[in-house]
């Protein structure tokens, strides 16, 4: 059975998160995204992508029990590479993705939505890296992409903190584009997906190619080297006491080992 399911309507696929209760971002969903992008990427009756969640969250993380299946740092590296390569696809995508988020986009989830171009957010949406709250740190370039929309302070406060912000907060701050009632967030985004819809798909995937160009050179040398210290940190005795105080519901006691 799937984690994502997606609808084409109106110029528009729609994707729906489904992996109750928190619709954790596993390896296999990563790939079904992928799918879903190998299926809409030469379909001339899709313009415009939308992904959201099911139930009471877009993505509230990365799904923590399968990291405890992963042999080896080097293996840990390859998972990060991976995500990194599918959320790459989707910023450089040739059509518009806007991520519809409520509830909250944590750890993964928020790696997730930073890879699409628009954000629309509930006004009461948590986003955040906890990762460090684990022992861990961000894999799937979230610790590259933050910093371009906050700037270094706020990245840094929110990496080295674990505290997430609300949407409301989000939106102020850069990391989102606009922020709704909950009950409206969706309904926004998708009136915003028609609106691009409208668009010329020749001008808008000129657009986003001029837009690559915005990012600077270093960007694909710290998403490597995240990869690489993601893999590097994995291995750590702080690594398996913050993963397994998670799976414990208690309060890791780091060593700095």
């Amino acid at each position: 059975m799937g984690f994502l399911r997606w609808e084409n309507n109106e110029f528009i696929s729609t994707a729906t998160i489904s992996r109750p209760p928190a619709n954790a971002l596993s390896g296999a969903l990563i790939e079904e995204i992928d799918s879903w992008l190998d299926a809409v990427e030469h379909d001339q009756d899709v313009r415009v992508l939308l992904i959201h969640g099911e139930g009471r969250f877009f993505s509230a993380g990365a799904d923590i029990k399968e990291f405890t299946e992963v042999p080896s740092g080097a293996e840990f590296t390859k998972l990060a590479q991976r995500g990194q390569r599918v959320f790459e696809r989707m910023e450089a995508f040739s059509k518009p993705i806007i991520a519809s988020i409520h509830g909250a986009a944590l750890g993964g989830g928020l790696e997730l939505a930073m890879g699409c171009h628009i954000r629309y957010v509930s006004e009461s949406a948590k986003l955040g890296l906890p990762e460090l709250q684990l022992g861990l740190i961000p894999g799937f370039a979230g610790s590259q992409r933050l910093p371009r929309f906050v700037g270094f302070a706020k990245a840094a406060e929110m990496l080295l903190s674990s505290d997430p912000i609300t949407g409301e907060e989000a939106v102020q701050w850069g990391l989102a584009n606009k922020a709704f009632p909950e009950e409206e967030v969706f309904e926004k985004s998708k009136a915003l997906a028609l609106k691009l819809a409208q668009k010329s798909p020749v001008s808008v995937k000129a657009a986003i190619d001029l837009l690559q160009y915005s990012k600077r050179g270093e960007f694909q040398a710290g998403v490597d080297k995240e990869a690489e210290l993601f893999g590097e940190v994995f291995v750590s005795e702080d690594a398996k006491e913050g993963i397994g105080a998670f799976i414990e519901k208690r309060k890791p006691v780091f060593k700095g080992n």
